[in-house]
């Protein structure tokens, strides 16, 4: 075993989360790594600065959507183009939960002078309308699960995709819950029990600013729900949705119940849709009924399919080119001279390359590397461990 360390000799080495010891001791070094850039200059010289440590929390939180999202088209091979409405039910239910109300003086038909209510808000904490976020659009997917269950392939696809068309027209007509198109609403304050992670100041005698004390929980959380849908994959059910991916007909022959497992990636699928939502939003501080289009969800499955189908750090490696693709474009065009910075300016602005940017990487990828980001890091890694003898 010391001439051959990648040799694995039984099952539970295989199917554990983590393969080797070396895999373990990259998993650390790794997060010793992003504790590190995290305290900005607390620990060591490198400070990230304020720009580009909020991209990096909104990469965090992004990919709990993108995990979710790989655990019913990557795992399950269910195709979701609905993706965004999961998202905006658990954005507005932390809004509701967390936000305050907002009320106007009115009359009613009899001319008495009332109260009118122009957004429901409850102000709880943070312990509420986060896992609730969650469960609100898990609900969805399990009512939608019954219809989505018996298609699939392109049926499957338009079916969720009315689903945004759907939540477009919702979050418009419910004004006192979203604020109606084009005006919005605050969304809940980031706060558990009366600790804020929206604003600077001291933790154990360490000054944070917002954003690290946000970068600091959007890390925890991610290790969470990344280590809990990695122990899902090679479990039981992961083992299901996978054989219900490659041959549907083939896992049903075997006595794998397509229904109910179909099912479970849906709620779990939206669960982590709706976790991700809530998180995304309340570090913005404003909710439209606007941001939640078809474009969205295209956004997350050009996550998955860059960073790699059906892997929790693929997930990851997706979200974080995506939500730093718009920085690097707004580099670039300080160099090329066709892109203007300014929305007249130019033959392309930086929006324009950016999205002409996302069809050259979706089809790129898709042909040379459908394995996405994490096919390239196997690749690599493979490579090196064969090394001198890599041929």
């Amino acid at each position: 075993m010391r001439l051959r360390p990648g040799l694995v000799s039984d099952y539970r080495s295989d199917a554990g989360i983590f393969r080797s010891v070396t895999q373990r001791v990259w998993f650390i070094a790794l997060i010793v790594v992003a504790v590190y850039l995290g305290a900005g200059g607390k620990l060591g010289p490198i400070n990230l600065s304020q720009d580009v440590l909020l991209f990096t929390v909104t990469a965090l939180f992004a990919s709990i959507g993108a995990i979710g999202l790989n655990i019913i088209t990557g795992m399950a091979g269910q195709i979701s183009l609905g993706h965004a409405f999961f998202l905006g039910l658990g954005a507005f239910t932390a809004a509701v939960l967390g936000g305050v109300e907002a009320t106007r003086p009115a009359v009613d038909a009899a001319g008495n002078a009332i109260t009118e209510t122009v957004l429901v808000g409850f102000n709880l904490d943070m312990i509420i309308w986060l896992p609730a976020a969650g469960l609100v659009a898990a609900l969805a997917g399990f009512l939608v699960a019954p219809i989505a269950t018996r298609l699939r392939g392109m049926y499957l696809a338009f079916v969720t995709l009315g689903l945004v068309f759907l939540g477009e027209h919702i979050f418009r007509e419910a004004t006192t819950v979203t604020g109606g198109a084009g005006v919005g609403r605050p969304t809940a304050e980031v706060s558990l029990f009366g600790f804020h992670f929206d604003e600077a100041g001291e933790v154990f005698g360490i000054y944070l600013s917002k954003g690290q004390k946000l970068y600091f929980l959007g890390l925890i959380l991610l290790l969470v729900m990344g280590l809990a849908a990695k122990n899902l994959f090679r479990s039981r059910v992961g083992r299901a949705l996978a054989g219900i991916r490659d041959r549907d007909i083939a896992a049903e022959m075997m006595g794998i119940p397509l229904t109910r497992y179909k099912t479970i990636a849906f709620v779990l699928s939206s669960f982590y849709a709706g976790i991700a939502g809530a998180l995304l939003w309340a570090i913005v501080g404003r909710l439209t009924a606007e941001a939640f289009g078809f474009l969205l969800s295209i956004k997350y499955i050009a996550m998955i399919l860059i960073g790699g189908v059906a892997t929790v750090t693929g997930s990851i490696m997706g979200a974080f080119f995506i939500t730093f693709l718009p920085k690097v474009v707004e580099w670039l065009g300080s160099f090329i001279p066709f892109i203007s910075l300014s929305p007249t300016g130019g033959v392309l602005t930086v929006a324009q390359f950016e999205q002409i940017l996302y069809g050259l990487f979706l089809i790129g990828f898709l042909i040379f590397e459908p394995m996405g980001l994490f096919g390239i890091w196997i690749r690599v890694r493979n490579y090196w461990k064969a090394w001198p003898f890599s041929y």
